[in-house]
């Protein structure tokens, strides 16, 4: 891989469309708020660069070479859970954020389709040691040129004693590739994980069930989705959390909206632990007869003293929302807008101001385009 330093030309192969469409997924070219940055495009690694010295970014083959330690982590998680894992990946990246540092601005990785017919294939390691603090960014977006394209991303977490991660992922693909990311996050004592997904582009299919395992006493995790399936595709979107630990809590919560695509909202509680305390919930709007929206809850404990819960609502936009709007000098279509605009609350995503000014923007923007 080749590996583009100079800032110059660390964008060369880019056009100003397809920067525009990675700016929706999050990219900020010129860094100003942001503690690093990663950029790959196909199987190239185009960028990387921490402006903290106690956060590292490396090409995830360039990690595996400077510290041997690293090849201790590499497949580990999917290993303790019993689960296989594509191992002819190239490509991803490496964050390693060291012990206690807090980043206010957050960590960029960009993973870009380019090329046609191509199958982008990366392995990703996050390691968050004790007390550290960070928020991540990851966008996935194909480009105007790619076409019957496929994304398989393996990332790994692991959130060491106290430390916070808040990782958001933004997709942002066409209507003729597949994605399929495969995660799983290891959370030890006293410490937070907490993923967020937004898909609101068209795309042909994603399946995804990101798992977090609680190891330690009082660990929390949180899964948070906003949703959207325009006519032809189909989204089988899942998270699963495991507790394997007393006194951890976690909460799934889903916003899904279909304009004629398929969406399957599945999610996992397992308390394999007693003083769990646990909810999921999914609510989604059927916006066109044409598409499905499926609700799978699954709650399972072998212990009494637990509280695992979970609610799911579906309907349909009323006919009294739209006429009351359309009252304000709306058209229907805007009424419609503006009801999905906030059915789509981001308040649900728990990010920092400074993120969640710039993720509204780019949610508003992304939602007007497409309803």
């Amino acid at each position: 891989m080749k590996n583009v330093r100079n800032a110059n030309v660390r964008y060369k192969n880019l056009d100003d469309k397809e920067l525009e469409i990675l700016a929706g997924v999050g990219l900020d070219k010129d860094e100003k708020e942001r503690t690093a940055t990663f950029l790959q495009s196909d199987d190239e690694v185009l960028f990387h660069k921490s402006l903290n010295p106690g956060i590292e970014i490396f090409p995830i083959e360039e990690a595996l070479r400077k510290y041997p330690w690293v090849k201790e982590y590499y497949g580990k998680s999917f290993q303790l859970q019993g689960k296989d894992y594509p191992e002819d990946t190239q490509g991803g990246y490496f964050i390693w954020v060291k012990k206690d540092v807090h980043a206010f601005f957050p960590i960029q990785a960009c993973l870009f389709l380019k090329r046609k017919s191509f199958s982008q294939r990366v392995h990703n390691l996050i390691i968050a040691e004790e007390g550290s603090k960070v928020h991540i960014i990851a966008g996935c977006a194909s480009s105007y040129t790619s076409g019957e394209s496929h994304h398989l991303g393996i990332s790994e977490f692991f959130v060491k004693k106290g430390a916070y991660v808040n990782f958001t992922m933004i997709h942002s693909w066409k209507e003729d590739v597949d994605a399929e990311p495969k995660s799983i996050a290891l959370v030890e004592e006293q410490a937070m994980f907490l993923s967020n997904y937004i898909c609101l582009k068209p795309v042909r299919k994603i399946v995804m069930y990101p798992t977090a395992v609680l190891l330690g006493d009082g660990s929390k995790a949180r899964f948070n989705s906003l949703l959207l399936a325009h006519p032809g595709s189909s989204q089988d979107i899942g998270s699963r959390v495991i507790f394997k630990a007393r006194n951890t809590s976690a909460e799934i919560i889903s916003r899904a909206v279909s304009l004629g695509g398929n969406i399957i909202a599945r999610g996992h509680l397992k308390a394999e632990s007693p003083k769990v305390k646990a909810h999921l919930e999914c609510r989604g709007l059927m916006l066109n007869p044409e598409g499905l929206i499926h609700a799978i809850p699954e709650l399972e404990t072998f212990y009494q003293d637990v509280d695992i819960s979970h609610e799911a609502a579906i309907g349909t936009i009323s006919k009294d929302e739209i006429e009351y709007l359309a009252s304000r000098g709306l058209t229907k279509d805007e009424a419609t807008g503006v009801i999905v605009r906030g059915f789509m609350d981001t308040e649900i995503l728990n990010l920092s101001q400074v993120l969640k000014n710039e993720i509204d923007k780019l949610t508003v923007e992304t939602l007007k385009k497409g309803l």
